[in-house]
């Protein structure tokens, strides 16, 4: 005799093996992490700081 097996778990399971690999693709297409995003933008307004600072004013 066999076991019966719930449909509702194995539905909602086959749909969550269905999202991981949806969200893995989306994060190897978009993802980078708080910290890079944030190690980014500071770099670059440290960039634009020093930048200004070395300009020369001709007036």
């Amino acid at each position: 005799m066999t076991i019966p097996i719930n449909l509702n778990k194995a539905r909602k399971a086959k749909a969550r093996t269905g999202d991981k690999a949806q969200s893995d693709a989306n994060s190897t297409k978009f993802g980078r992490t708080k910290a890079q995003r944030l190690l980014e933008v500071t770099q670059s307004k440290q960039a634009s700081a020093r930048l200004d600072a070395l300009k020369f004013d001709d007036d």
